[in-house]
């Protein structure tokens, strides 16, 4: 091969892959933005489409977008009803056969969307695959590893299936399947989307690697009382819909049994939690 057929070759080789499509909404974080957005154009995969929502931040985020909207492949700047609607118009004008979605805190790990793509190609029984994190603070210093759950609809109703959000891609057609993102939802919408797609039939499936990095700060931390109540009310309308009734008195022992089931079908993250602390909750010098 000339060095004129060179570049030939390589668009043809683009071609032939299956393209990789990246929300991040961003709103009020600037102080991690630019990390996130490199985190990102750093990846090794050639067929990846970025998208990014900002549906009005006033801190400085916006600058960086445009800093950075050459190299990004659509910016969306209009208003939205949070971030499960966020996300649903940034996936709205998404191309690409697998998907993914990233905060504006985290960061995807070298070689993430690369080694998704491939899994994915090569299980194509597979709808959603979650590989791991690491937890990470304000400087990007590494607090513990965090582990991926194997998906359960009955163990994710009591609380005992955690999938890492920034490290799962899944198939276009697994999103459509379980009607995207639900625009009511204000606290934990990514873990109501994967569960839809379980309910919707989906094949879940774990990688032994290490996808992202999930940062913790002091904005990122769910202990207020506001966000413990939205999360509250999130998990019952949950309930409601899966089980068709509320919870009632015996369903709080399931709840403490299929958390420690969780313990042991996940005994990494156990350890983890044992020697570095829990992911909320914890003080950032942990």
């Amino acid at each position: 091969m000339t060095r004129n057929e060179l570049p030939r070759w390589r668009a043809i080789a683009r071609q032939s892959m299956t393209r990789v499509s990246i929300v991040t909404i961003s709103f009020n974080q600037a102080e991690f933005l630019e990390r996130t957005i490199e985190s990102v154009l750093a990846q090794d995969y050639p067929e990846i489409e970025y998208i990014v929502v900002d549906p009005g931040s006033t801190d400085g985020s916006r600058e960086i977008i445009d800093r950075y909207r050459s190299r990004i492949s659509k910016v969306i700047l209009r208003p939205d009803r949070g971030a499960a609607d966020g996300l649903n118009r940034g996936f709205a004008e998404a191309t690409g056969e697998i998907l993914g979605f990233l905060n504006s805190d985290d960061l995807l790990l070298p070689g993430a969307a690369s080694q998704a793509a491939k899994f994915l190609d090569k299980h194509p029984d597979v709808g959603v695959v979650s590989g791991h994190s690491r937890l990470i603070g304000p400087d990007d210093r590494v607090l513990r590893n965090l582990y991926s759950d194997r998906m359960s609809v009955n163990r994710y109703v009591y609380g005992a299936v955690v999938l890492i959000q920034p490290s799962t891609f899944f198939r276009r057609k697994t999103f459509d399947q379980a009607g995207g993102f639900r625009p009511e939802s204000k606290a934990c919408w990514d873990g109501e989307l994967f569960l839809e797609m379980a309910r919707a039939g989906a094949r879940f499936a774990i990688v032994d690697q290490f996808w992202s990095a999930y940062r913790l700060h002091e904005q990122s931390v769910t202990g207020s009382k506001s966000s413990a109540a939205l999360i509250d009310q999130t998990e019952a309308r949950i309930f409601l819909r899966v089980k068709g009734r509320k919870p009632r008195g015996y369903d709080t022992v399931l709840t403490y049994g299929y958390r420690l089931i969780r313990h042991v079908l996940n005994p990494r993250d156990t350890w983890e939690r044992i020697r570095r602390g829990p992911v909320f909750g914890r003080t950032l010098d942990r």
